[in-house]
């Protein structure tokens, strides 16, 4: 939705209390959304941290998206509600206004004959869709993608330009594909021969669950023998790795340039900063939170917040640091010898 909808209108759909400054009324129109410092006449903005609290007194947006305990320090007109950050993504969903990745079947897509098309898809131009594939109704696939032989895509699913799709891998309905990332490339497998490298074939495939939002550049391998897993409700941000038959639990989240190693499998609602880096043939339980740069080794089985990444300090400091850290190991013996002394 591009046109402009009335505050009212607004309000009931992002579920907030709507609070009238003078000279505003339930139909006053809001056709976009800005920051509180840029936002103006026609526009709404949201403060969800209270360090922004300062910026709300000059806001000149026609409404603000705001918690309850906010709405004494706005002079304009306020949309209540307990999240703000939930209403401002919803608002933004309801003014968005992103094209279509495709907007008709382009005469410069190939298409084999043997393909099956639900009612409204949408393919770009010099977009290539092989024989047995299947696009569900309202499909959009942008120009220059590949889908290979006997995949499917669900209602609804959105892939942007060039996004690759492997034979066989299966996208459930109400996902969104950015655009370079691959899915069903072949998994890192390989056998040692003698100092040779002999390759194992890739014979599984990838599942990917229903409302699943994957970034540009990310890829996802292909299992060598069961398949890669992602369930419903994941989202995976731009060039991460997912390696071969990793599972990926409900409602997951990955953040930018963060990886996971093969047959490594992640429980439900856990999230990954980015560069995380996760150690395969692991398990990860439900409910965990891995913080920037951490390095997974071993099975995680209690929920939680863990961290790693060591926070970048001044050269000088960084470097008496690491001559402490040299000499750890005969600190810690002199230690063990005092004692024994004691």
């Amino acid at each position: 939705m591009s046109h402009a909808i009335s505050l009212i209108q607004l309000a009931q759909s992002i579920g907030a209390t709507l609070h009238l400054a003078e000279g505003d009324t339930q139909d006053t129109p809001i056709c976009g959304l800005s920051t509180l410092v840029k936002a103006g006449e026609g526009q709404v903005s949201f403060l969800s941290n209270s360090k922004y609290r300062n910026q709300l007194q000059d806001s000149q947006a026609q409404a603000v998206i705001l918690h309850p305990d906010e709405l004494s320090h706005c002079k304009g007109t306020a949309l209540v509600m307990a999240n703000p950050y939930v209403g401002f993504a919803k608002a933004a969903q309801l003014l968005d206004t992103t094209p279509e990745p495709a907007h008709e079947i382009s005469p410069h897509a190939v298409i084999d004959n043997s393909v099956s098309l639900g009612e409204n898809v949408k393919v770009g131009a010099h977009a290539v869709i092989e024989a047995g594939a299947k696009l569900a109704d309202n499909v959009v696939v942008g120009a220059g993608c590949f889908i290979g032989k006997n995949a499917q895509l669900g209602a609804n699913t959105r892939l942007w330009a060039n996004v690759t799709i492997y034979h066989e891998v299966i996208i459930g309905s109400d996902c969104l594909i950015q655009a370079n990332t691959v899915i069903g490339s072949d998994g890192f497998g390989y056998a040692n021969e003698n100092g040779q490298w002999i390759k194992i074939p890739q014979l599984g495939s990838v599942v990917i669950g229903n409302r699943v939002e994957i970034g540009a550049s990310t890829t996802i391998d292909r299992g060598a023998l069961d398949n890669t897993i992602l369930a419903d409700g994941v989202i995976i941000d731009n060039q991460c790795q997912i390696a071969h038959n990793v599972e990926m639990g409900e409602n997951t989240a990955m953040a930018a340039c963060s990886v996971i190693a093969g047959s490594t499998v992640i429980g439900k609602n856990c999230s990954m900063a980015g560069l995380v880096g996760i150690n395969g043939h692991i398990n990860v339980c439900d409910n965990v939170v891995f913080t920037g740069m951490s390095m997974v080794t071993k099975s995680i089985s209690e929920p939680g917040v863990y961290s790693s990444g060591i926070p970048a300090s001044a050269n000088k400091e960084w470097r008496k640091n690491m001559v402490a850290l040299r000499n750890i190991t005969s600190l810690n013996q002199r230690v063990k010898t005092l004692e024994k002394g004691q």
